[in-house]
C-alpha cells in the first residue's frame, strides 16, 4: 500500500506575548514575535474530524515563521484531558526561507482521542507561541457484516486505495465483506470477512498491496491460485483485486499464460455469468457459490456482483496469467 495517501491537514497557530516593557529589555533587542502552525499527516478526515487506526505512525509537522536560530518547541500529547507525553523538539530552519519546521512521529496504541499541542514559550529572542490543538480520533479495531460510521468509512479507504474492490458508503455490507475476505488472501491471513485487531493492525502498517508477478504492457489479468484472487493490472498498475474460488485438486484449473479468445454475456445454463474464456472451457466467470477456497471445476469463479465489470474490463486477446 503501497501505503495509504498522505492526508494533509492544517492548524493555525496563535500568537501570544509581547516585548517586554522593563527599561533593560527597552535596551535589549525585543523577542521576535511569530506565527507556529502544525499539520497531521496519515489521519483521515472523516465529517470534519482527524480519524487514524491504533498503532497507526502519524507524522506532526509544525512551521515556525520567522526562523530563529536556536529555537525548541514543545509538543506534547493528552488523552482524555491527561498528558501522556511531552517532546522538545529543534527548530531547523527552512533552506533558502526565513521560515523553521519540526517533524515528529505520533503513534499510539490504545484507542480514544488523542489531542495534540504544540508550543513556544517566550525567552529573549522569541516570542510566545500556541498552536491550536489538534484532536485525532484513534478508532477500536473491531467491523464486520452491519456495522457502520467512521470505522468503516477509514476501512474502505484503505481498502480502495490498495485497489480493492470496495463500496465507499460507510456500512459494512456484502460488498465490504468481499473486499475483507480479497485482503485476507492476498496477506496470507485467515480467510474471514471480520474486520479484526490483527487486520486494522496490519493496515495501520501499510501492508495490504498486491506485487503483480510480471510486466508488460497493456491491459492484463493476473490469477494467483496460491491466494485465490483475480487482479486486473493496466500498464503494469493494479486497477482491482477480487477474490476466486479456482479448481479443485480433482479438476484443477490450468497453469500458465494464454489469450481471452470469447466472451459470453448472461448467465448460461450452467450458471456462468458473464463468462470471459482464456483456453478451451476455462473461463473467468461470475457464480452464485464462491468460497475462499478452490471449489469449482476449473474455471475461475468470482462473486457474482463483481462479474460484469471484470467482463467489462477484459478484451478479446488480452494475457492471463494462471499461476500458484
Amino acid at each position: 500500500m503501497s501505503a495509504a495517501p498522505a492526508v494533509r491537514v492544517t492548524a493555525l497557530l496563535v500568537v501570544l506575548g509581547s516585548p517586554a516593557s522593563s527599561p533593560a529589555a527597552a535596551q535589549a533587542p525585543a523577542p521576535v514575535g511569530g506565527a507556529l502552525r502544525i499539520e497531521l499527516r496519515g489521519a483521515t478526515p472523516d465529517h470534519g474530524r482527524l480519524t487514524a487506526l491504533p498503532g497507526q505512525r502519524l507524522v506532526l509537522r509544525g512551521v515556525v515563521r520567522p526562523y530563529v536560530p536556536g529555537q525548541h518547541a514543545v509538543v506534547r500529547l493528552y488523552r482524555r484531558g491527561r498528558k501522556v507525553s511531552a517532546k522538545r523538539v529543534s527548530i531547523q530552519k527552512i533552506k533558502g526561507l526565513a521560515v523553521g519546521r519540526f517533524v515528529l512521529s505520533v503513534a499510539s496504541a490504545a484507542p480514544g482521542r488523542l489531542t495534540i499541542r504544540a508550543s513556544h514559550r517566550a525567552n529573549s529572542r522569541q516570542a510566545t507561541m500556541v498552536a491550536r490543538p489538534l484532536r485525532v480520533e484513534l478508532l477500536r479495531s473491531f467491523a464486520s457484516l452491519g456495522s457502520r460510521g467512521p470505522l468503516v468509512r477509514l476501512l474502505q479507504r484503505r481498502l480502495a486505495a490498495f485497489r480493492y474492490v470496495v463500496p465507499r458508503s460507510g456500512v459494512f455490507d456484502d460488498g465490504t465483506a468481499r473486499a475483507v475476505m480479497a485482503f485476507r488472501k492476498v496477506t496470507g491471513m485467515p480467510r474471514t470477512t471480520l474486520a479484526d485487531g490483527a487486520m486494522f493492525a496490519r493496515l495501520a502498517r501499510g501492508g495490504g498491496a498486491f506485487a503483480p508477478r510480471r510486466r508488460a504492457p497493456g491491459r492484463r489479468v493476473e490469477a494467483d491460485l496460491s491466494r485465490q484472487v483475480v487482479v486486473l493490472i493496466e500498464r503494469n498498475r493494479v486497477r482491482r483485486i477480487y477474490q476466486t474460488s479456482s479448481g479443485t485438486a480433482a479438476t484443477p484449473t490450468v497453469i500458465g499464460s494464454f489469450r481471452f479468445y470469447s466472451k459470453t454475456p448472461g448467465t448460461n445454463a450452467k450458471g456462468m455469468v458473464h463468462s470471459s474464456y482464456f483456453i478451451g472451457g476455462y473461463a473467468i466467470h461470475g457464480y452464485s457459490s464462491v468460497p475462499p477456497y478452490p471449489a469449482s471445476h476449473g474455471c475461475l469463479r468470482v462473486p457474482v456482483p463483481n462479474a460484469a465489470a471484470i467482463f467489462s474490463f477484459v478484451r478479446l486477446g488480452d494475457r492471463i496469467d494462471v499461476y500458484r
